[in-house]
């Protein structure tokens, strides 16, 4: 859904307006942020020509590179990093701060900025700025993301109480895994963009002092996010190791089935075969008995086979 909208103070209070004309009714000093969600190319050109601001295409904005990540001039910052979604796509937003205002544009509607937007309202004060907005957004990515590892941590011990036997191996089992696997490496590329942007954000000497703390903060919660998506990652590929090897063993158990009853059936068969042997003079071809004594013969070869598997404990 298309969407624009601008919060500054006024009379001591935050207000917000989804009119962009209210930029030229309002003093600048007073607007701290504005959100641009999936809005026409005509109001993101007025707002350029207005701000005297830069707001990326799409193409860039997506860019790996980092000199087109993040860009800072002398009064300004253009940051740019991709927002993980509740199925895992990244959708990529562009912040460019200038003067104390902060500018957002992305195409998707987000649970981050929504709950920013809520923090805000509940606490005005501690907002004087779009700087104090930005650390607040990344705070709050920060926490869903975690809040996204903790949810696949949980996934993965289910997935891993489900495989204890090889009665329980299933091919969909290795496909959730290859899926999990995916998913934390989603993950963990998501948490390494924040961590390139909150870097840059502590080196930048336009953030105020009284963000610093705070952006600190955040950077060593992204840095134990790491330590639990190793250890997700550990135990994907432990699950996949128990996966393949209880795959080995039921294998292995066929096998050794197909070798005990070839192994079983070849006295009988070497019997069958001397009997069946076409010369003329043959001891046993006019004996009265002589059939029923092969099958005896066979059956007698087969039990000594079972009896000897049996001592060696290999049934």
């Amino acid at each position: 859904m298309s969407e624009l909208r601008m919060f500054y103070h006024e009379d001591g209070k935050l207000r917000i307006s989804k009119n962009i004309d209210t930029l030229k009714k309002i003093d600048l000093k007073n607007l701290i942020w504005i959100d641009l969600n999936d809005v026409s190319d005509a109001i993101e050109t007025e707002l350029e020509q207005f701000l005297k601001i830069y707001i990326q295409e799409d193409e860039e904005i997506e860019e790996i590179e980092m000199s087109s990540r993040y860009i800072q001039t002398d009064d300004s910052i253009v940051a740019n990093s991709n927002f993980l979604l509740e199925n895992y796509n990244l959708e990529p937003i562009s912040f460019i701060l200038k003067s104390g205002i902060l500018v957002s544009v992305r195409g998707t509607e987000l649970r981050t900025f929504n709950e920013t937007i809520k923090k805000i309202y509940a606490n005005t004060k501690s907002f004087p700025s779009g700087y104090h907005v930005l650390v607040t957004l990344l705070e709050t990515r920060v926490e869903y993301d975690a809040d996204m590892i903790e949810e696949l941590t949980d996934q993965i011990t289910s997935l891993s109480k489900t495989l204890n036997t090889e009665d329980d191996l299933d091919q969909d089992i290795l496909i959730q895994i290859k899926d999990m696997q995916e998913k934390v490496m989603i993950i963990r590329q998501n948490i390494m963009d924040k961590q390139r942007v909150v870097s840059n954000l502590l080196k930048s000497p336009l953030i105020p002092q009284d963000l610093v703390q705070r952006l600190t903060m955040v950077i060593k919660d992204i840095n134990s996010l790491f330590e639990y998506i190793r250890f997700g990652f550990d135990r994907l590929d432990y699950l996949q190791d128990t996966f393949l090897g209880l795959v080995n063993l039921q294998q292995n158990k066929i096998i050794k089935i197909f070798t005990v009853v070839s192994v079983i059936f070849m006295p009988p068969t070497l019997v069958a075969s001397l009997y069946g042997m076409n010369f003329k003079y043959m001891p046993e071809l006019d004996w009265k008995y002589g059939y029923l004594f092969s099958i005896l013969l066979m059956i007698l070869f087969s039990l000594a086979v079972l009896l000897f598997f049996r001592r060696k404990k290999w049934l």
